[in-house]
C-alpha cells in the first residue's frame, strides 16, 4: 500500500461532531473550526446534560465528548500542534483524520514537532520526504544537527530534479518516483518504544493547492509507513545504482561517515 492510499483510507472514515444543545451560531462557529478536516458536524437537542458539549464519533464509535468552550480555544493556543500538549483534548482524537489544504507553513510547523521528538529521545529512526532538493536545502543545517546524534539515524528522501544538496550526518535517498515527488512526510519509529512513535503523511497534488494528509501516533501505522520507506528505497552504496521492478531509476547515497 502506498502513502497515497493510506492517506485515501483516512478519507474514506470521516468523523462526526454533534453538538448537544447549542447557543445560536455555535454549531456554525465550530464547521468552520475544522473546515480543512474531514470532521461532520451536526447539531442535536437532549433533555439531559448540560449546552454546548460536543461528542466525536466514526460511525458507532464513541470517541470522547468535550465542552465547546475547550474545542474553541485561541488558535494560537493549539498551532501548530503535532504535540498532545498542544491541543484541545478533543484533538488527540483527530489522529489518523484528514486535513486538507494545509500550507507549507503548517506543514513545516508539524514537521518541526516530530523532529523535536526524536532529537529529545535521541534515538532511532527519523524518516523525512522533502519532494526535492530545493526544499531540503533549507532544512540541511537541522538535518545535519539531528544526524550528529549519536544513536538516530536520519534519513531524508527527495526526487532528483536539480543540484542535490549535500548530505553530511545522515542518509540521502534519491528517487524519481511520483511518490517522492507528490509527498511530504516525516515518520519516528520512536526508538521502538510506542508512546514515542508519530508521523506526519500528506501529498500535494498539484503545486501551490495545498497538502492533504493526516497525522498519526498509532504505533502499528507509524511502523507500517517506516516499513514501506525501508522496503521501497532501500540503502545503496554510492558506487551502486540499479532500476527497480517497475524500470524507474533509483539511486540512494550513503554519506561518509553515516551509519
Amino acid at each position: 500500500m502506498s502513502l497515497s492510499e493510506l492517506i485515501s483510507g483516512v478519507a474514506a472514515a470521516e468523523r462526526t461532531l454533534t453538538v448537544f444543545n447549542p447557543t445560536p451560531g455555535v454549531a456554525e462557529r465550530l464547521a468552520e473550526h475544522f473546515a480543512d478536516r474531514n470532521v461532520s458536524v451536526e447539531s442535536a437537542s437532549s433533555d439531559e446534560g448540560p449546552s454546548n458539549y460536543a461528542v466525536l464519533g466514526t460511525g458507532d464509535t464513541f470517541h470522547t465528548a468535550v465542552s465547546i468552550d475547550d474545542l474553541l480555544r485561541r488558535p494560537e493556543d493549539v498551532e501548530p500542534g503535532f504535540e498532545r500538549d498542544s491541543y484541545a483534548p478533543i484533538l488527540d482524537h483527530l489522529d489518523e483524520t484528514l486535513f486538507t489544504s494545509y500550507d507549507r507553513r503548517q506543514m513545516l510547523n508539524a514537521t518541526r514537532e516530530i523532529e523535536d521528538r526524536a532529537w529529545r529521545v535521541g534515538a532511532g529512526e527519523l524518516h523525512s520526504g522533502f519532494q526535492s532538493g530545493g526544499n531540503l536545502r533549507p532544512q540541511l543545517a537541522a538535518y545535519r544537527r539531528l544526524g550528529g546524534r549519536d544513536d538516530l539515524s536520519v534519513h531524508a528522501y527527495i526526487y532528483p530534479n536539480g543540484e542535490v544538496p549535500q548530505a553530511d550526518q545522515f542518509q540521502l535517498h534519491l528517487a524519481r518516483t511520483d511518490e517522492i515527488r507528490r509527498s511530504w512526510f516525516v515518520a519516528y519509529d520512536g526508538n521502538g518504544v510506542g508512546d514515542y512513535k508519530c508521523a506526519l503523511v500528506a501529498e500535494e497534488p498539484e503545486p501551490g493547492f495545498g497538502f492533504t494528509g493526516f497525522w498519526t501516533y498509532d504505533p502499528s501505522t507509524v511502523d507500517y509507513i517506516v516499513n514501506h520507506l525501508v522496503s521501497s528505497y532501500p540503502i545503496i552504496e554510492p558506487d551502486g545504482s540499479g532500476d527497480d521492478a517497475d524500470g524507474r531509476r533509483r539511486m540512494t547515497v550513503r554519506p561518509k561517515g553515516c551509519r
